[in-house]
């Protein structure tokens, strides 16, 4: 057994990422240079679990699957989950806008980290970088359902979550949001409602598997038209962590409250005049360069800590 604390960090972070719509924690894993050896993994997970109960032989099963990465790595992912739901939320709340400038910086800044993977960019991959900005937006502006709660509909928005947590860009929160089930499954993760988070979880697991192996074929075939794909996944993504909304229409939540459905973006300064408040553009701005600036940080230490392996 190794246990990595780096992996464990980055987890983490993946986890911290994927609690709120709009950032994805593939974006995370991309950024920090652990994507394609998670895709790797889960991919070996299933026939190696299989092969483990035919042979026995466990430690061929550990090291196949690269199990100890794994479990540090979801780990980290539920270690974020459980201890800043709370805290997500309240910034949210709270201080939309500056918690949403970090987002776009962060974002952006992965744009260009993921991007310089690309050695050349020929029409075909320029073709594959917007067909990935056109699906990524069509999502974004998809209006949100309202889902009822039973076993299958928790099964499925796990299932449609991962699989969109997993790709680079495309956030698994924001899925939830469209399918109407992000309150309650937020709900469950603060109230510990073990029946819908095993369910959820169940839906994951067999999403994760799926997603891994086709983006793992596609990484092996297509590398170059891939990564100019998840580009777009992120370029597309933009304009739902864009920090200044304005209201359109408002739904009421199961305490009865008022709370926004529909929104639009606006510049700052029409943000002020149609709401009223403050746009707070000198911390907006702070935000964003300095998420810029730690995710520029975090893969240079990334690449610095894998040099030195």
């Amino acid at each position: 057994m190794k246990f990595e604390i780096w992996v464990l960090i980055k987890g983490m972070l993946m986890g911290a990422a994927d609690i709120v719509p709009g950032v994805s924690g593939g974006t995370i894993a991309f950024i920090t240079g652990i994507y394609e050896r998670l895709l790797c993994a889960l991919k070996a997970l299933l026939p190696e679990f299989f092969a483990l109960i035919k042979h026995k032989q466990l430690q061929v099963f550990l090291k196949e699957t690269d199990f100890w990465f794994l479990l540090t790595l979801f780990a980290g992912i539920l270690i974020s989950v459980i201890t800043l739901a709370k805290g997500i939320t309240f910034l949210m709340s709270n201080y939309p806008i500056p918690l949403w400038s970090g987002f776009f910086g962060l974002i952006l800044a992965s744009v260009f980290i993921v991007g310089k993977d690309v050695r050349t960019w020929t029409f075909p991959l320029l073709v594959s970088l917007l067909a990935g900005v056109l699906i990524a937006w069509s999502i974004t502006q998809l209006t949100p359902a309202s889902l009822e709660k039973t076993s299958i509909t928790i099964f499925l928005s796990g299932l449609l979550a991962i699989c969109a947590m997993v790709l680079p860009g495309i956030s698994g929160s924001f899925i939830l949001l469209i399918l109407g089930s992000y309150a309650w499954v937020l709900s469950a993760v603060k109230q510990l409602e073990w029946m819908t988070l095993g369910l959820f979880s169940l839906g994951c697991l067999v999403g994760l598997l799926s997603i891994a192996n086709a983006l793992s074929w596609a990484f092996a075939k297509f590398r170059e038209v891939t990564l100019a794909m998840l580009t777009g996944f992120m370029l597309g993504a933009l304009e739902k962590v864009w920090p200044w909304k304005e209201v359109i229409s408002y739904r009421e939540n199961s305490q009865g409250e008022l709370v926004p459905w529909l929104e639009e973006s606006v510049l700052p300064f029409t943000y002020e005049l149609s709401t009223g408040k403050d746009a707070q553009i000198i911390l907006a701005v702070l935000c964003f360069f300095c998420a810029g600036a730690l995710v520029i940080g975090l893969a240079f230490l990334t690449k610095k800590a894998d040099s030195v392996r």
